[in-house]
Protein backbone atom coordinates (compact mmCIF):
# COMPACT_ATOMS: atom_id res chain seq x y z
CA UNK A 1 0.00 0.00 0.00
CA UNK A 2 1.81 3.26 -1.17
CA UNK A 3 2.74 6.26 1.84
CA UNK A 4 1.35 9.29 0.30
CA UNK A 5 1.23 13.18 1.09
CA UNK A 6 -1.99 14.56 2.24
CA UNK A 7 -3.26 18.22 4.20
CA UNK A 8 -4.80 16.61 7.28
CA UNK A 9 -7.35 18.52 9.29
CA UNK A 10 -6.86 17.19 13.27
CA UNK A 11 -8.85 20.15 14.94
CA UNK A 12 -11.64 22.55 13.48
CA UNK A 13 -10.54 26.21 12.55
CA UNK A 14 -6.91 25.03 12.67
CA UNK A 15 -4.11 25.12 10.02
CA UNK A 16 -4.33 21.91 8.08
CA UNK A 17 -0.81 19.30 8.52
CA UNK A 18 0.98 17.50 5.89
CA UNK A 19 1.46 14.14 6.73
CA UNK A 20 2.11 11.13 5.39
CA UNK A 21 -0.43 8.66 5.42
CA UNK A 22 -1.39 5.05 4.39
CA UNK A 23 -3.59 4.57 1.25
CA UNK A 24 -5.38 0.87 0.67
CA UNK A 25 -5.28 -0.87 -2.71
CA UNK A 26 -8.34 -0.21 -4.98
CA UNK A 27 -10.91 -2.96 -3.70
CA UNK A 28 -13.66 -4.67 -5.94
CA UNK A 29 -15.66 -1.28 -7.96
CA UNK A 30 -13.17 0.99 -7.04
CA UNK A 31 -10.27 2.71 -8.99
CA UNK A 32 -7.13 5.07 -7.73
CA UNK A 33 -6.59 8.30 -9.50
CA UNK A 34 -3.32 10.24 -9.21
CA UNK A 35 -3.90 13.21 -8.80
CA UNK A 36 -2.76 16.36 -10.87
CA UNK A 37 -4.87 19.15 -9.55
CA UNK A 38 -7.36 19.62 -7.07
CA UNK A 39 -9.47 23.18 -6.22
CA UNK A 40 -10.30 24.56 -2.91
CA UNK A 41 -14.31 24.88 -2.13
CA UNK A 42 -15.96 27.13 0.41
CA UNK A 43 -17.37 23.84 1.13
CA UNK A 44 -13.90 22.02 2.21
CA UNK A 45 -13.58 25.46 4.35
CA UNK A 46 -16.64 25.13 5.95
CA UNK A 47 -15.76 21.81 7.11
CA UNK A 48 -12.11 22.78 7.86
CA UNK A 49 -13.65 25.47 9.99
CA UNK A 50 -16.11 22.84 11.99
CA UNK A 51 -19.53 24.75 10.46
CA UNK A 52 -20.55 21.22 9.42
CA UNK A 53 -19.01 18.92 11.91
CA UNK A 54 -17.61 15.81 10.94
CA UNK A 55 -15.08 13.12 12.10
CA UNK A 56 -11.76 13.91 12.76
CA UNK A 57 -9.15 13.74 11.57
CA UNK A 58 -9.73 13.86 7.72
CA UNK A 59 -8.77 14.92 4.54
CA UNK A 60 -11.00 17.31 2.45
CA UNK A 61 -10.53 18.36 -1.41
CA UNK A 62 -13.43 17.21 -3.27
CA UNK A 63 -12.47 19.21 -6.77
CA UNK A 64 -10.24 16.43 -8.58
CA UNK A 65 -8.39 15.22 -11.76
CA UNK A 66 -5.90 13.09 -12.18
CA UNK A 67 -5.01 9.49 -14.16
CA UNK A 68 -5.84 6.53 -13.50
CA UNK A 69 -2.91 4.29 -11.73
CA UNK A 70 -4.72 1.13 -10.35
CA UNK A 71 -8.10 -0.24 -10.61
CA UNK A 72 -10.13 -2.73 -8.60
CA UNK A 73 -11.95 -5.88 -9.58
CA UNK A 74 -15.47 -5.86 -11.51
CA UNK A 75 -14.48 -1.65 -12.95
CA UNK A 76 -15.95 -1.15 -16.48
CA UNK A 77 -15.48 1.93 -18.66
CA UNK A 78 -12.40 3.09 -17.33
CA UNK A 79 -8.76 2.13 -17.35
CA UNK A 80 -5.06 2.60 -16.27
CA UNK A 81 -3.87 5.81 -17.71
CA UNK A 82 -7.26 7.44 -18.53
CA UNK A 83 -7.66 10.73 -17.54
CA UNK A 84 -10.41 11.72 -15.52
CA UNK A 85 -12.55 13.83 -13.42
CA UNK A 86 -13.28 12.80 -9.63
CA UNK A 87 -16.16 13.87 -8.15
CA UNK A 88 -17.69 13.14 -4.57
CA UNK A 89 -21.13 12.25 -6.00
CA UNK A 90 -21.21 8.75 -4.90
CA UNK A 91 -24.07 6.66 -6.25
CA UNK A 92 -25.13 3.28 -5.81
CA UNK A 93 -26.97 2.99 -8.49
CA UNK A 94 -30.13 0.87 -7.18
CA UNK A 95 -31.41 2.58 -4.03
CA UNK A 96 -34.91 5.06 -5.05
CA UNK A 97 -32.97 8.13 -5.75
CA UNK A 98 -30.20 6.66 -7.62
CA UNK A 99 -33.02 4.70 -9.82
CA UNK A 100 -34.89 7.53 -10.55
CA UNK A 101 -32.14 9.64 -11.71
CA UNK A 102 -31.11 11.61 -9.03
CA UNK A 103 -27.36 10.40 -8.05
CA UNK A 104 -26.68 13.15 -6.14
CA UNK A 105 -29.05 12.34 -3.47
CA UNK A 106 -28.12 8.55 -2.98
CA UNK A 107 -29.34 7.07 -0.19
CA UNK A 108 -26.73 4.30 0.51
CA UNK A 109 -23.95 5.55 2.75
CA UNK A 110 -21.48 3.32 0.54
CA UNK A 111 -18.67 4.67 3.41
CA UNK A 112 -15.41 3.73 2.81
CA UNK A 113 -11.82 4.38 4.60
CA UNK A 114 -8.89 3.89 2.56
CA UNK A 115 -6.38 6.05 4.77
CA UNK A 116 -4.97 5.28 7.55
CA UNK A 117 -2.28 7.46 9.51
CA UNK A 118 0.42 6.23 11.95
CA UNK A 119 -0.03 3.01 13.68
CA UNK A 120 -3.32 2.11 11.79
CA UNK A 121 -4.78 5.26 13.20
CA UNK A 122 -8.11 5.76 10.86
CA UNK A 123 -8.10 8.78 8.85
CA UNK A 124 -11.01 9.85 7.31
CA UNK A 125 -12.03 10.54 3.73
CA UNK A 126 -14.24 13.32 3.65
CA UNK A 127 -16.81 13.86 1.03
CA UNK A 128 -15.91 10.71 -0.08
CA UNK A 129 -12.94 12.15 -2.23
CA UNK A 130 -10.27 13.08 0.12
CA UNK A 131 -8.31 15.36 -2.86
CA UNK A 132 -6.00 17.36 -0.87
CA UNK A 133 -3.55 14.21 -1.52
CA UNK A 134 -1.16 13.07 -3.55
CA UNK A 135 -3.95 9.86 -4.63
CA UNK A 136 -7.36 8.71 -3.90
CA UNK A 137 -9.14 5.37 -4.06
CA UNK A 138 -12.61 5.85 -4.91
CA UNK A 139 -16.13 4.24 -6.15
CA UNK A 140 -15.66 4.24 -9.88
CA UNK A 141 -19.35 6.28 -9.96
CA UNK A 142 -17.18 8.86 -8.96
CA UNK A 143 -15.26 9.41 -12.18
CA UNK A 144 -15.49 10.56 -15.56
CA UNK A 145 -13.27 9.61 -18.33
CA UNK A 146 -11.72 13.74 -20.24
CA UNK A 147 -11.04 13.78 -23.47
CA UNK A 148 -7.40 14.90 -24.52
CA UNK A 149 -7.07 18.52 -24.84
CA UNK A 150 -8.63 19.72 -21.16
CA UNK A 151 -6.04 20.47 -18.84
CA UNK A 152 -6.22 18.83 -15.24
CA UNK A 153 -6.11 21.75 -12.92
CA UNK A 154 -9.20 23.02 -15.52
CA UNK A 155 -10.71 19.78 -15.80
CA UNK A 156 -10.53 19.72 -11.51
CA UNK A 157 -12.78 22.59 -11.57
CA UNK A 158 -16.07 20.17 -13.08
CA UNK A 159 -15.89 18.23 -10.09
CA UNK A 160 -17.98 20.55 -8.27
CA UNK A 161 -18.05 24.69 -8.94
CA UNK A 162 -18.85 24.11 -12.51
CA UNK A 163 -21.43 21.71 -12.47
CA UNK A 164 -23.05 22.92 -8.99
CA UNK A 165 -23.62 26.52 -11.03
CA UNK A 166 -24.30 25.68 -14.24
CA UNK A 167 -26.39 22.12 -13.36
CA UNK A 168 -28.46 24.86 -10.90
CA UNK A 169 -29.56 26.86 -14.13
CA UNK A 170 -30.52 23.53 -16.31
CA UNK A 171 -31.33 21.01 -13.86
CA UNK A 172 -33.03 22.59 -11.03
CA UNK A 173 -34.49 26.05 -12.51
CA UNK A 174 -34.94 24.41 -15.77
CA UNK A 175 -34.47 27.34 -17.54
CA UNK A 176 -35.91 28.34 -20.86
CA UNK A 177 -34.68 31.03 -23.21
CA UNK A 178 -35.85 34.18 -23.15
CA UNK A 179 -36.20 34.20 -19.12
CA UNK A 180 -34.68 36.62 -16.52
CA UNK A 181 -32.34 35.54 -13.76
CA UNK A 182 -30.59 37.02 -10.71
CA UNK A 183 -27.86 35.35 -9.22
CA UNK A 184 -26.89 36.44 -5.59
CA UNK A 185 -22.66 35.90 -5.22
CA UNK A 186 -20.47 36.33 -7.91
CA UNK A 187 -18.28 33.91 -6.73
CA UNK A 188 -17.15 30.65 -8.25
CA UNK A 189 -20.24 28.70 -8.05
CA UNK A 190 -22.40 31.58 -8.87
CA UNK A 191 -20.33 32.83 -11.94
CA UNK A 192 -20.99 29.73 -13.13
CA UNK A 193 -24.52 29.74 -13.08
CA UNK A 194 -23.75 32.75 -14.85
CA UNK A 195 -22.59 31.70 -17.61
CA UNK A 196 -24.98 28.51 -17.47
CA UNK A 197 -27.69 31.15 -17.64
CA UNK A 198 -25.87 32.80 -20.90
CA UNK A 199 -25.62 29.71 -22.02
CA UNK A 200 -29.06 28.44 -21.72
CA UNK A 201 -30.43 31.74 -23.54
CA UNK A 202 -31.67 34.10 -20.69
CA UNK A 203 -32.44 37.63 -21.82
CA UNK A 204 -31.54 39.51 -18.54
CA UNK A 205 -28.76 38.29 -16.28
CA UNK A 206 -28.64 40.34 -12.88
CA UNK A 207 -25.17 39.38 -10.54
CA UNK A 208 -25.44 40.88 -7.18
CA UNK A 209 -22.50 41.15 -5.06
CA UNK A 210 -20.29 43.19 -2.34
CA UNK A 211 -17.90 44.80 -4.94
CA UNK A 212 -18.06 46.65 -8.07
CA UNK A 213 -14.79 44.51 -8.54
CA UNK A 214 -16.48 41.32 -8.51
CA UNK A 215 -19.34 42.61 -10.59
CA UNK A 216 -17.21 43.62 -13.90
CA UNK A 217 -15.46 40.05 -13.17
CA UNK A 218 -19.95 38.91 -13.47
CA UNK A 219 -19.59 41.11 -16.66
CA UNK A 220 -17.19 38.79 -17.80
CA UNK A 221 -19.16 36.00 -17.78
CA UNK A 222 -22.03 36.91 -19.02
CA UNK A 223 -24.34 39.21 -16.86
CA UNK A 224 -26.20 41.91 -18.75
CA UNK A 225 -26.09 44.30 -15.33
CA UNK A 226 -24.84 44.64 -11.64
CA UNK A 227 -26.13 45.36 -8.82
CA UNK A 228 -24.50 46.02 -5.51
CA UNK A 229 -25.33 44.16 -2.23
CA UNK A 230 -24.58 46.78 -0.08
CA UNK A 231 -27.67 49.06 -1.34
CA UNK A 232 -30.57 49.77 0.88
CA UNK A 233 -32.82 47.64 -1.02
CA UNK A 234 -30.96 46.29 -3.97
CA UNK A 235 -34.05 43.72 -5.46
CA UNK A 236 -35.50 47.45 -6.85
CA UNK A 237 -32.18 48.08 -9.07
CA UNK A 238 -32.66 44.18 -10.15
CA UNK A 239 -36.32 44.48 -11.19
CA UNK A 240 -35.88 48.04 -13.05
CA UNK A 241 -32.70 46.25 -14.89
CA UNK A 242 -35.22 43.39 -15.98
CA UNK A 243 -38.07 45.63 -15.96
CA UNK A 244 -39.95 42.73 -13.64
CA UNK A 245 -38.79 40.88 -11.43
CA UNK A 246 -36.90 37.14 -12.23
CA UNK A 247 -38.36 34.31 -12.83
CA UNK A 248 -35.34 32.78 -11.05
CA UNK A 249 -33.11 33.60 -8.44
CA UNK A 250 -29.90 31.56 -7.99
CA UNK A 251 -28.09 31.72 -4.13
CA UNK A 252 -24.85 30.58 -4.58
CA UNK A 253 -23.67 31.98 -1.11
CA UNK A 254 -24.23 30.21 2.48
CA UNK A 255 -24.72 33.88 3.48
CA UNK A 256 -28.14 33.89 5.47
CA UNK A 257 -29.32 37.62 4.35
CA UNK A 258 -29.36 36.59 0.93
CA UNK A 259 -31.49 33.89 1.71
CA UNK A 260 -33.48 35.90 3.90
CA UNK A 261 -34.26 39.04 0.89
CA UNK A 262 -34.02 36.90 -2.33
CA UNK A 263 -37.81 36.37 -2.94
CA UNK A 264 -38.07 39.61 -2.77
CA UNK A 265 -36.28 39.79 -6.72
CA UNK A 266 -38.95 37.43 -7.83
CA UNK A 267 -41.64 37.67 -10.46
CA UNK A 268 -44.88 36.24 -9.50
CA UNK A 269 -44.29 32.63 -10.11
CA UNK A 270 -40.71 32.61 -10.26
CA UNK A 271 -38.58 30.54 -7.53
CA UNK A 272 -35.15 30.79 -5.21
CA UNK A 273 -32.88 28.00 -6.40
CA UNK A 274 -30.75 27.20 -3.39
CA UNK A 275 -27.08 26.51 -3.92
CA UNK A 276 -25.32 28.05 -1.14
CA UNK A 277 -24.89 26.49 2.01
CA UNK A 278 -24.87 28.76 5.26
CA UNK A 279 -23.56 26.31 8.44
CA UNK A 280 -25.64 23.88 10.22
CA UNK A 281 -27.98 25.71 12.58
CA UNK A 282 -28.19 29.18 10.71
CA UNK A 283 -32.04 29.82 9.58
CA UNK A 284 -33.29 32.21 7.30
CA UNK A 285 -37.12 33.77 7.25
CA UNK A 286 -39.68 35.05 4.39
CA UNK A 287 -43.13 35.69 4.43
CA UNK A 288 -44.82 32.22 2.96
CA UNK A 289 -47.96 34.50 2.17
CA UNK A 290 -46.13 36.25 -0.67
CA UNK A 291 -44.92 33.42 -1.92
CA UNK A 292 -48.40 31.51 -1.47
CA UNK A 293 -50.66 34.42 -3.17
CA UNK A 294 -47.68 35.02 -5.79
CA UNK A 295 -47.10 31.16 -6.97
CA UNK A 296 -43.49 31.59 -6.32
CA UNK A 297 -41.42 28.94 -5.17
CA UNK A 298 -38.27 28.00 -3.29
CA UNK A 299 -35.71 24.37 -4.37
CA UNK A 300 -32.82 23.04 -2.85
CA UNK A 301 -30.25 22.69 -5.72
CA UNK A 302 -27.69 19.86 -4.53
CA UNK A 303 -24.80 19.80 -7.44
CA UNK A 304 -26.99 21.42 -9.73
CA UNK A 305 -28.68 17.69 -9.94
CA UNK A 306 -26.27 16.36 -12.24
CA UNK A 307 -25.58 13.24 -13.44
CA UNK A 308 -22.20 13.20 -14.16
CA UNK A 309 -21.92 10.80 -16.74
CA UNK A 310 -24.36 12.94 -18.37
CA UNK A 311 -23.25 16.15 -17.99
CA UNK A 312 -19.77 16.93 -17.47
CA UNK A 313 -18.95 15.45 -21.12
CA UNK A 314 -21.13 18.20 -22.71
CA UNK A 315 -19.73 20.88 -20.56
CA UNK A 316 -16.25 19.70 -21.48
CA UNK A 317 -17.55 19.88 -25.02
CA UNK A 318 -18.96 23.56 -24.55
CA UNK A 319 -15.24 24.25 -23.22
CA UNK A 320 -13.04 22.79 -26.10
CA UNK A 321 -15.54 24.78 -27.75
CA UNK A 322 -14.82 28.12 -26.19
CA UNK A 323 -18.71 28.45 -25.26
CA UNK A 324 -17.70 27.38 -21.44
CA UNK A 325 -15.13 29.66 -19.24
CA UNK A 326 -12.88 27.50 -17.39
CA UNK A 327 -9.38 28.76 -17.47
CA UNK A 328 -10.82 32.31 -16.21
CA UNK A 329 -11.96 30.77 -13.35
CA UNK A 330 -8.60 29.93 -11.38
CA UNK A 331 -7.60 32.26 -9.74
CA UNK A 332 -4.20 31.00 -8.41
CA UNK A 333 -1.96 27.71 -8.27
CA UNK A 334 -0.74 26.08 -5.02
CA UNK A 335 1.45 23.87 -4.25
CA UNK A 336 -0.10 20.83 -1.54
CA UNK A 337 2.73 22.39 0.77
CA UNK A 338 1.18 26.03 0.59
CA UNK A 339 -2.47 24.65 1.24
CA UNK A 340 -3.01 26.58 3.94
CA UNK A 341 -1.81 30.20 2.46
CA UNK A 342 -4.55 29.08 -0.65
CA UNK A 343 -7.23 28.50 1.79
CA UNK A 344 -6.17 31.97 3.53
CA UNK A 345 -6.46 33.53 0.03
CA UNK A 346 -9.53 31.85 -0.87
CA UNK A 347 -11.55 33.49 2.42
CA UNK A 348 -10.76 36.90 1.45
CA UNK A 349 -13.19 36.35 -1.38
CA UNK A 350 -11.47 38.07 -4.29
CA UNK A 351 -10.63 34.38 -5.46
CA UNK A 352 -12.78 32.90 -7.85
CA UNK A 353 -10.64 29.43 -7.95
CA UNK A 354 -7.30 28.62 -6.00
CA UNK A 355 -6.31 25.15 -7.24
CA UNK A 356 -3.65 23.27 -5.39
CA UNK A 357 -1.69 21.30 -8.16
CA UNK A 358 0.65 17.90 -7.75
CA UNK A 359 3.96 17.42 -9.57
Amino acid sequence: MPQIKAAVCREFGAPLTIETVTLAAPAAGEVEVTLKACAICHSDISYIDGGWGGTLPAVYGHEAAGHVTAVGDGVRGIALGDAVVVTLIRSCGTCPSCAGGAPVACESDMATGPLTGAGDEPVHQAMHTGGFAERVVVDQSQVVSLPAGIAMDVASLLACGVITGVGAVVNAAKLRAGQDVVVIGAGGVGLNAIQGARIAGARRIVAVDMSEEKLAIAREFGATDGVLATDAKPWRAAKAAIGRGADAVFVTVGAIPAYDTAPQYLAPGGKVIMVGMPHSGATSTYEPVMLAATGQGMVGSKMGDVVIARDIPWMVDLYLQGRLKLDELISGRWSLDQINEAIADTKTGSAKRNVIVFG
